[in-house]
C-alpha cells in the first residue's frame, strides 16, 4: 500500500498540488464503487468514508461505526479521524487539494473543507492511473410490471410536472439513480446489493422525459416501450443534451449531482436547488409495496428462525464466514430470494463490537460457544428488500451481559410501542431508544434507524430514527428499529426489525415486518414491566403462528418453548 501512496505522491508536482482526496462513493454517490478506490489506497474496506492523502501525512476520516475497523485495518498508514467531531476543514490549512469532479457535489465540498481550502478539479481519476480500471460487463436495466409496484410511470411523472409547476421551474434532472428506478419502474444491476440503474434522467413542464445512460443498458426497456429510443441519451451525449435544451431553470439535487454535471448544467442555464421531491414520494410506499414487502419479510423471517435453531444447536465448529454462507443457504431455500441486501455482518466475541464489521475468510474469528455472536443480514426477494439483526448466544451468559441485552430490547420495544401522534420524528423516538442505557450511563455510536426502500437501497431517506432526524414520520414509512451496544474487544449486542407506519383505528403505530426469534436466553426477564412481556410473548406467538407448519418437529419445539 505504501508503494500505491509514494506513486499517488509522484501526481502532485504534475498537477501543482498539496495532496489528493478519495471519497468512498462512485460517481451517481452509491456507497458502492466498482473500483475500490478507497479501497485500494487505504485498505479500509467499510461503507463510508474519505481518504485524504498529502505530501507529509495521510488521513482517513469515518464515523463512530467504523473508527475502530479503520484502526485495525489502516491505522498504522493513516490517522483515524472521527468525521463526527473533526472535519478535514478544522484540520487542514492552506492546502491545495486535488479531486475528481464527478465524485463530488458543491455541497459536499463545502461542508467537508469550507471556502479556505482550494480545491482542483483534476479531470482524470489519479487512483485510477495507479490502480488499472477494471472492464465490467454491462447488463440491461428491466422493467416492473404495475401489479408490483403499485402506481404507474404516468401517474409519477405527473406528481414530478405538479412540483415542477408549483415551483416556477422548466426542468428537473434526476441524478439519484434509485429515484429514477422509483420514477421509472425500472432496476438495473449497478450495485451487488441493490438493483440500481446507474443513470440520470431529465423531465419537462410537459411530461417529455430523458434518460441518460450507457446504450447498451437500455434494450430492454426500449423494446418494452419504457421509453423511446428519441427519449435516450448516452452519458457522453448529456453535454449536448442539455445545450440543446430551450433555456430554462432547471432543478438539480445538492446530494447527488455532481460538481462535472451542474458545471455543465450551469453553463447553460438557470440552476435551482430544491431537494428532488422523489425522495419522499418514494419514502410513502402504497399498499401494493407494503404487502410484497410483507410477503418478502416472512419469507426472510422463516430462513432466519430456522437458522438461529440450527447454529444454536449445531455441534459444527464454525467460523464467522461459515455462519454468513450458512445462513444465506438458508434464504436460497425461497425462490423468491435474489442476492444479499448488504454484505453481512457476522460477528463473534470482540468482532461483535465492531458496528459494521466485515468477515473476511482469511482472518476471521472461529465462533466459540462463550461468544457472543451478533449477526446483521438481509436479502433482496422479488419484490422487497429485508433487514435484520439478531444477537445470539450459545452458553449461559454473565448477568451483565444478559442485563445490557435487555436495557437494548427495551429500547427495541419502546421504540415500537412509541406514540407517534405525540412523537412523530426520528428525533424524538431516538430518545426513547436510548433511555434504558443511558439510566447505566451507556450508549451507542449509530442512529437508532434508517429508512428502507422498496426493492431498492436498503438504506434510503429522507426518514429516519437519529439524533438529529425531523422529518415527520408518514403512514406508509418503513424504517428499521436498531438498538445495539458494543463493548471494544469484548462483544457487540443489537437487535433490529423492520417496522412500517400503518393506520389503525385513526391511531398512527409501528407495525412489524421482520418476524425472527429473539434469543430469550440473553433476557434478564426481572427487568422487563408486563408491557414488555407482553410484547414478547405476542410476538413471539405470532412467529409460531407464521412458520410452526413449515418447521420440523425439533424446530417447532423449541420455537414453542419462546413463548
Amino acid at each position: 500500500m505504501k508503494n500505491k501512496i509514494d506513486l499517488l505522491k509522484k501526481e502532485f508536482k504534475k498537477f501543482d498540488i498539496d495532496g489528493y482526496v478519495i471519497p468512498k462513493n462512485d460517481e451517481f454517490f452509491s456507497s458502492f464503487d466498482k473500483n475500490y478506490r478507497l479501497q485500494n489506497i487505504t485498505k479500509f474496506s467499510g461503507s463510508a468514508g474519505i481518504a485524504i492523502v498529502t505530501k507529509t501525512k495521510n488521513y482517513l476520516f469515518v464515523d463512530g461505526r467504523y473508527t475502530l475497523q479503520a484502526k485495525l485495518q489502516c491505522g498504522k498508514t493513516f490517522k483515524i479521524v472521527d468525521i463526527t467531531r473533526s472535519l478535514p476543514k478544522n484540520i487542514l490549512k492552506k492546502i491545495r487539494l486535488g479531486i475528481d469532479p464527478k465524485l463530488f457535489t458543491n455541497k459536499n465540498l463545502d461542508l467537508l473543507f469550507g471556502n479556505k481550502i482550494e480545491m482542483i478539479s483534476i479531470k482524470e481519476n489519479l487512483i485510477d492511473k495507479i490502480f488499472r480500471k477494471k472492464t465490467f460487463r454491462l447488463n440491461p436495466f428491466y422493467s416492473l410490471d404495475q401489479k408490483f409496484t403499485g402506481e404507474s410511470t404516468t401517474s409519477k411523472i405527473n406528481k414530478i410536472v405538479q412540483f415542477l409547476n408549483k415551483k416556477k421551474l422548466d426542468y428537473i434532472l434526476i441524478t439519484a439513480p434509485e429515484n429514477v428506478a422509483w420514477i421509472l419502474n425500472i432496476r438495473g444491476h449497478d450495485h451487488p446489493n441493490s438493483p440500481l440503474p446507474n443513470s440520470y434522467l431529465l423531465i419537462d413542464r410537459k411530461k417529455n422525459k430523458f434518460l441518460i445512460s450507457e446504450k447498451s443498458k437500455i434494450k430492454n426497456l426500449i423494446n418494452d416501450k419504457t421509453i423511446k429510443k428519441s427519449e435516450f441519451f448516452e452519458l457522453k451525449h448529456f453535454e449536448t443534451l442539455i445545450k440543446n435544451l430551450k433555456k430554462g431553470k432547471i432543478n438539480i439535487d445538492q446530494k447527488t449531482c455532481s460538481l462535472m454535471i451542474e458545471k455543465i448544467i450551469s453553463n447553460n442555464h438557470q440552476i435551482k436547488k430544491l431537494e428532488d421531491p422523489i425522495y419522499f414520494l418514494k419514502s410513502i410506499k402504497n399498499k401494493i409495496e407494503i404487502d410484497l414487502m410483507k410477503k418478502a419479510h416472512i419469507e426472510d423471517g422463516l430462513a432466519l428462525t430456522r437458522f438461529i435453531y440450527w447454529i444454536k444447536n449445531t455441534s459444527k465448529k464454525l467460523d464467522e464466514v461459515d455462519a454468513a454462507n450458512i445462513l444465506e443457504k438458508f434464504r436460497k431455500k425461497s425462490k423468491n430470494y435474489l442476492y444479499p441486501s448488504f454484505d453481512t455482518i457476522a460477528g463473534a466475541g470482540s468482532n461483535g463490537a465492531i458496528i459494521h464489521y466485515r468477515a473476511e475468510k482469511k482472518n476471521c474469528k472461529k465462533i466459540n460457544k462463550n461468544d457472543i455472536f451478533l449477526f446483521d443480514s438481509g436479502g433482496q426477494y422479488k419484490y422487497g428488500t429485508t433487514d435484520v439483526t439478531r444477537t445470539i448466544c450459545f452458553n449461559k451468559p454473565s448477568k451483565k451481559i444478559k442485563d445490557i441485552f435487555t436495557r437494548v430490547l427495551k429500547g427495541h420495544i419502546a421504540v415500537y410501542l412509541s406514540n407517534l401522534k405525540k412523537e412523530n420524528t426520528g428525533q424524538q423516538i431516538d430518545k426513547r431508544a436510548r433511555k434504558y442505557l443511558k439510566d447505566i450511563n451507556l450508549d451507542y455510536a449509530h442512529g437508532t434507524g434508517h429508512g428502507v426502500g422498496f426493492f431498492l437501497n436498503v438504506h434510503e431517506g429522507p426518514q429516519s430514527i437519529s439524533k438529529y432526524n425531523k422529518i415527520k414520520l408518514t403512514e406508509g414509512m418503513i424504517l428499521s428499529n436498531e438498538p445495539g451496544y458494543y463493548k471494544e474487544n469484548s462483544f457487540g449486542i443489537r437487535i433490529e426489525n423492520l417496522v412500517h407506519i400503518t393506520n389503525e383505528n385513526k391511531k398512527l403505530i409501528f407495525k412489524n415486518l421482520t418476524f425472527a426469534p429473539i434469543d430469550t436466553d440473553l433476557i434478564n426477564f426481572d427487568l422487563l414491566n408486563k408491557e414488555e412481556k407482553n410484547y414478547l410473548f405476542k410476538y413471539h406467538l405470532e412467529i409460531y403462528a407464521l412458520y410452526s407448519k413449515f418447521l420440523k418437529p425439533k424446530e417447532r419445539k423449541w420455537l414453542a418453548g419462546l413463548i
